[in-house]
């Protein structure tokens, strides 16, 4: 902007009234603005009572048209909505013989709308206008005197407060002509809007009917094997009526099968019996003189059994006892108070028995191993409570539970696998020589504690 340019674009340049009615077209713009699109300089007049707006907020206005060019643009668009004509013929083209085309301009309008458009518009050349307008302004204030001059003062008087009605008006009718264009605006989105949404509803429509046919196709398929279902049921009871007759039948004869099996047997035995005694009868064998015992080969012609071997394992290694409980028909024999003294010595000798019987009746119970479990002395006549089933407990009577053990190894055939827990190692010596394991009592109470 030039110098001249600043000079009369500036406040205390410009006609009182041109100013006044840029004041109050901007106080009516502010008036129509959502609180968002508010300048921040403006909040506090935007607040203000619609007349006082372009009174007492007449300074943040001025300086927020002069330095705000969007508000100052949207003031203008406002004041050329309402004086479509007008804002044409100042922002129009204009030739080389601009002052005449301005005298012209001033003479189709009010020098003050002029001056009010050039100074919002701000066209090429709007300095120009602006002053014209204003020489036309002081022209008409300085004309006449006396009653002439009351009379034009009382005049113009009327024509500003015409002209204040009509520029407020005005800017009432710019506002409203921006309401309704963005109405129109707000119309057409939401024409598109529903032409989008019926354009969805229908295809919802279409996509409905398909999911019906498809349901309807469902439900008849559904039908056909519920059909073919209810079809095959009957056939499967009917071949388990028939099957269930057929184990009758099977029933009924291997019953009398196993009573003829049992007939044949019974009578092959009593041929069998009868045919010994008949040979004893036809032997005559003399009686027997010599004892099994008096036929025991001496100490020195055989040397001891054959030690067991720890299968690669060491005795304390509770896998050696795992694997062989694991070996068909395996009994396992206990020390019992060689164990239950080394494990619950705290108790009495009541509660070790009661303790270690139960955890023994758990092993049993997981490996299916044939248990005893001897201790020493003999049981009182009354007993605190019954011992778990699946464990053997023997006491020892007129003789130590280490003799009942080494009696229980002797008494087992030949090849069958015994284990005896102990760590008495007279007792681990003895069994060993008998062809049983050995292991220490170390070794149960591991692998009790894993149970």
């Amino acid at each position: 902007m030039t110098k001249d340019a600043q000079t009369v674009g500036g406040a205390d340049e410009l006609p009182a009234e041109v100013r006044g009615a840029i004041l109050r077209t901007a106080a009516e713009v502010l008036g129509s603005l959502e609180p968002a699109e508010v300048p921040v300089a403006l909040r506090q007049v935007h607040r203000f009572a619609p007349r006082r707006r372009a009174t007492a907020g007449a300074l943040p206005l001025w300086t927020a048209l002069t330095l705000d060019d969007g508000f100052r643009g949207r003031v203008a668009r406002v004041w050329s909505q309402a004086r479509p004509a007008l804002a044409d013929s100042i922002v129009g083209p204009r030739d080389d013989d601009a002052d005449a085309q301005a005298r012209g301009e001033l003479a189709a309008g009010s020098a003050a709308e002029v001056a009010v458009g050039a100074w919002l518009l701000r066209p090429d050349g709007w300095e120009g206008l602006l002053a014209a307008a204003s020489r036309t302004l002081a022209e008409q204030g300085a004309g006449g005197d006396g009653a002439a001059s009351r009379t034009l003062d009382a005049a113009h008087e009327r024509a500003d407060r015409a002209e204040a009605d009509a520029a407020q008006l005005a800017a009432r009718l710019g506002v409203a002509l921006v309401e309704a264009e963005e109405a129109r605006s707000d119309a057409a989105t939401l024409r598109r809007e529903q032409r989008r949404l019926r354009s969805d509803a229908d295809r919802a429509r279409s996509e409905a009917r398909r999911v019906l046919a498809e349901a309807q196709d469902d439900r008849v398929e559904a039908d056909r094997l519920r059909a073919e279902a209810a079809d095959l049921l009957s056939r499967v009871q009917d071949v388990q009526r028939a099957a269930e007759a057929e184990r009758l039948v099977v029933r009924g004869e291997s019953r009398t099968a196993r009573g003829l099996a049992e007939t044949r047997v019974r009578l092959l035995l009593d041929t069998i019996v009868d045919a010994a005694d008949a040979l004893r009868d036809e032997l005559a064998l003399p009686p027997v003189g010599l004892g099994p015992a008096d036929l025991v080969a001496p100490a020195g012609d055989t040397g001891p059994a054959p030690r067991r071997t720890s299968r690669g394992r060491s005795a304390t290694d509770p896998a050696l006892l795992d694997d062989l409980l694991a070996l068909p028909h395996a009994h396992l024999v206990v020390d019992g108070y060689n164990v239950s003294k080394r494990a619950y010595g705290e108790l009495s000798l009541a509660d070790q028995r009661h303790r270690l019987v139960g955890a023994l009746a758990n092993l049993a119970g997981r490996t299916g191993v044939e248990v005893t479990c001897c201790f020493d002395g003999q049981e009182g006549p009354r007993r605190t409570g019954g011992y778990a089933r699946g464990v053997r407990v023997l006491f020892s009577v007129g003789e130590i539970a280490d003799d009942l053990i080494r009696r229980l190894v002797r008494a087992e055939p030949p090849g069958r696998v015994v284990v005896v827990v102990t760590s008495d190692q007279q007792v681990v010596s003895d069994v060993q020589a008998g062809g049983a394991w050995a292991v220490p009592a170390e070794t149960l109470l591991a692998r009790l504690t894993r149970l």
